[in-house]
């Protein structure tokens, strides 16, 4: 034996499970480990969970309002101040058994599940009733005036206005056969008029008869009159109500995931969320490609469908004038044919979705060819493969992208990134997690995980959680000759708890030795001779962090084959 080589592990980046030469800062098989960069560059055992509430049922939302904890559990809402015993906020109609939604907008929370619509303001929760339009302006009794607002999908309500001429008795709504089962509400000059004392109804010819002509306006050219009537269009409210997918994009609410119309997006009108016009929706696509997700960057909203036989899976809308109909989101399809297959986030201004080959990123610039930049070649081999894939929950905590898959969960790191022949790629982590999770949310820095049993806090980093890094197979520069360790052993900086593992290339691994509160660095004494490439593995069922491994060889003759 002559040569020397010492090899220094560290700067450690991730794993990678692609089961070829492994880049000596990466790992082939690593657990529950992760970069804490508050606290130290080192790789560490990620936080065990915290339970913070328990429920009977599967939790499908975790969302906070007003320092209030609000919880989705099987088919009620729940809320909470401070981790107190949670109550029941909502149960006059079962919600959907699914991942929910919410979102703020004018200090109001709203609440979608693909079955309800609500609203809360903190001290009353109820159903989405919707803005009620006035539909037409300035209209003599026998009809005309002005087109002024559009029907409302989720109101099933209408007003006209009309200017009093101070001798016609009968003043004829823009629609006919008006619902019956609702009494038109009529004022004059601010006055309420009272039914059948004042006035009556025919519904099928829609017009209203006065027992006294209403008197002409004192201001000219002010509508005087206002009828509040009824017109249900079949199917209009489903048509929101039955959306699951919820995406706020220059300040209006897009909506979409209606199983009965998987190709369309609706969006309210600006600055309110319970006012969706019937001319304000958008179809993606020719085929019946469903759509997966809604996603806002970039200056634009970007459609994710599922693949299609037309090869039209991406879409994206930019905000344009129109002179007739005003803000306008003209849908543009993108050059990537690549469909989604499980969900799609904008991270730290990545446009990334999940394919049926992993995680892609958008490329290129939006207004010419944009070109899809796989993200996720160090972890396909574990990530495509799930059966639950699609059911997929992704959310961003401490610089991480985090995606949930079951009781998996795959970590891409936005602070490292390689660059992969002509695109950038992610370095990536793995945990295995005690809870399948159902829904994600972060509040006041702090990851909320929603499972099949409570609601959890990723905050506990005393806990014991059974954590590893295995170094890659290391020929020491010398594929062909033989090795033998040096007699003083390796040394390793780390803390906690640590068993220290060893596998030549015929052997398992092997246990050299068990090293317990190690606040600085330990030497273990690996004694291994004339091997052909090694492997180290780090292993703790409490915790352990660790920052370098230094392992010296002898290099000796040639391996005789």
């Amino acid at each position: 034996m002559a040569d020397l080589i010492r090899r220094k592990y560290s700067s450690f980046r991730g794993c990678d499970f692609r089961g070829i030469e492994v880049n000596l800062q990466r790992s082939p098989d690593c657990l529950n480990v992760w970069k804490d960069y508050r606290a130290t560059e080192s790789i560490c055992t990620r936080p065990g969970l915290y339970q913070k509430q328990i429920y009977s049922d599967p939790v499908y939302g975790v969302f906070f309002y007003k320092d209030e904890m609000i919880v989705h559990s099987g088919k009620k809402l729940y809320a909470s101040f401070n981790e107190e015993e949670p109550r029941v906020l909502y149960d006059a109609t079962e919600l959907s058994e699914g991942v929910s939604n919410a979102f703020v907008f004018d200090d109001i929370w709203y609440f979608k599940d693909g079955r309800t619509y609500l609203k809360y303001d903190g001290s009353e929760i109820e159903e989405v009733e919707g803005y009620i339009p006035t539909t037409s302006i300035g209209r003599k009794p026998m009809g005309g005036g002005t087109k002024f607002e559009d029907v409302n999908f989720l109101s099933d309500f209408r007003k006209n206005s009309f200017l009093a001429d101070g001798s016609s008795d009968k003043y004829y709504l823009d629609t006919k056969n008006i619902d019956t089962d609702y009494v038109p509400q009529v004022t004059v000059n601010d006055v309420t008029y009272v039914y059948d004392v004042s006035y009556t109804v025919n519904y099928s010819e829609g017009y209203i008869t006065f027992k006294e002509a209403p008197k002409v306006t004192g201001t000219d050219g002010r509508d005087n009159v206002v009828i509040k009537f009824k017109k249900t269009e079949p199917g209009y409210r489903s048509r929101i109500l039955n959306c699951s997918i919820v995406q706020i994009f220059d300040n209006r609410v897009f909506f979409s995931g209606n199983p009965e119309r998987p190709t369309m997006i609706w969006h309210s009108s600006l600055n309110d969320p319970t006012y969706f016009s019937d001319l304000d929706y958008y179809r993606e696509g020719i085929d019946s490609a469903p759509i997966r997700s809604l996603v806002a960057g970039n200056n634009a909203l970007w459609v994710f469908r599922e693949p299609s036989a037309t090869n039209t899976t991406i879409f994206y809308h930019n905000p344009a004038l129109d002179e007739e109909y005003g803000k306008v989101y003209p849908s543009v399809h993108s050059s990537i044919t690549l469909g989604c297959e499980g969900k799609a986030i904008n991270f730290n201004d990545d446009i990334v979705f999940f394919s049926e080959r992993g995680m892609e990123g958008i490329s290129g610039d939006i207004t010419t060819e944009q070109a899809a930049a796989h993200r996720s070649t160090l972890i396909d081999s574990k990530l495509i493969g799930r059966p639950d894939y699609k059911d997929m929950v992704l959310v961003e905590w401490e610089g991480y992208l985090f995606v949930f898959i079951g009781n998996i969960a795959f970590l891409a790191d936005s602070r490292a990134m390689f660059q992969n022949e002509n695109h950038y790629e992610y370095e990536w982590f793995y945990w295995e997690l005690e809870k399948p999770v159902y829904s994600a949310t972060v509040y006041d820095g702090m990851l909320y995980l929603g499972t099949n049993d409570g609601v959890y806090s990723m905050s506990d980093f005393s806990a014991d959680v059974e954590s590893y890094w295995v170094t890659p197979v290391d020929k020491f520069q010398n594929p062909n000759k033989l090795k033998t360790t040096n007699k003083r052993g390796c040394v390793a900086e780390a803390t906690g708890d640590i068993s220290v593992y060893a596998k030549l290339e015929d052997t398992d691994f092997e246990l050299i030795g068990e090293y317990k509160n190690i606040a600085d660095y330990f030497v273990s004494r690996i004694k291994r001779k004339k091997f052909k490439d090694i492997q180290l593995k780090f292993y703790s069922s409490t915790r352990f962090s660790l920052e370098t491994v230094t392992l010296e060889c002898f290099i000796g003759g040639y391996i005789k084959r």
